[in-house]
């Protein structure tokens, strides 16, 4: 299905390490040759080990300021199916990082990385991410989970399945472990999420019926051309308004 670029309601703020980008295994890799045999195999939860043990802290450190580290982390390609989901449902995505407070380096390869994976998406590194609005998070870390929850407590959650969010529960937050039954469920939560914004069909008062080959007198192209009035999905899920020049929705038939 064509999607044109999606600027508007509703927003869906989507994580970057651990979410799309797989940081766990990159750190991984390059961490299991600085180790000797009595410190492999690594535990589950690196964030753990980094946390204790301040010898482990510098590796980790050190890896993560090699250039083009942050730059060529592979994708999570089952949690870049959800993107795919969003966009159908023609959520307009933002990405949502956490930038490092002492490496401007990776401040700079994230937004390399956000550029070539995902053109179609504004990009957002922040020091605080409760600060930022969306109607949905896709997230992985439970502390930024909880503080983004704080300031919108009816938001939705998509948290992708990892062992350092075992446990972790709230009733906005659905577990996306890659299942069926899981996608299924999420879809169904987006789609309602999606519906708050919907008019409907060919009854709002500020709609028109107009030839869609007809050429808007404001800016010479086809009626068919303008932008997709987001707010009006069908029962396809497919918009069908478009806005004129003029800021009319139009229905082109």
């Amino acid at each position: 299905m064509h999607r044109p670029p999606v600027v508007g309601e509703p927003i869906a703020l989507v994580d970057l390490d651990g979410t799309l980008a797989d940081y766990d295994r990159a750190l991984r890799r390059d961490l299991s040759p600085m180790c000797s045999p009595a410190e492999l195999p690594l535990p589950d939860d690196l964030g753990q080990l980094e946390a204790s043990l301040p010898h482990f802290k510098a590796r980790m450190a050190t890896i993560r300021r090699i250039p083009g580290w942050w730059r060529h982390l592979p994708r999570i390609e089952a949690n870049f199916a959800l993107v795919e989901l969003m966009r159908d449902l023609w959520f307009d995505i933002h990405v949502l990082t956490k930038g490092p407070w002492k490496s401007s380096q990776a401040w700079a390869e994230k937004v390399d990385w956000v550029r070539e994976h995902m053109p179609y998406a504004s990009l957002h590194i922040s020091e605080d991410k409760g600060l930022v609005y969306g109607k949905v998070l896709m997230d992985d870390w439970p502390p930024y989970i909880r503080r983004w929850l704080t300031w919108r407590p009816r938001g939705l959650v998509i948290m992708p399945n990892h062992p350092w969010n075992q446990g972790f529960e709230h009733p906005h937050v659905i577990r996306w472990d890659g299942s069926a039954g899981a996608r299924a469920e999420i879809e169904d939560r987006l789609w309602a999420v999606r519906r708050t914004a919907l008019y409907a069909e060919h009854t709002h008062p500020e709609t028109v019926q107009v030839p869609g080959t007809e050429v808007c007198s404001g800016c010479g192209e086809p009626y068919r051309r303008h932008r997709f009035d987001l707010g009006a999905l069908n029962a396809e899920r497919h918009p069908y308004l478009h806005v004129a020049c003029d800021g009319r929705r139009l229905v082109c038939v």
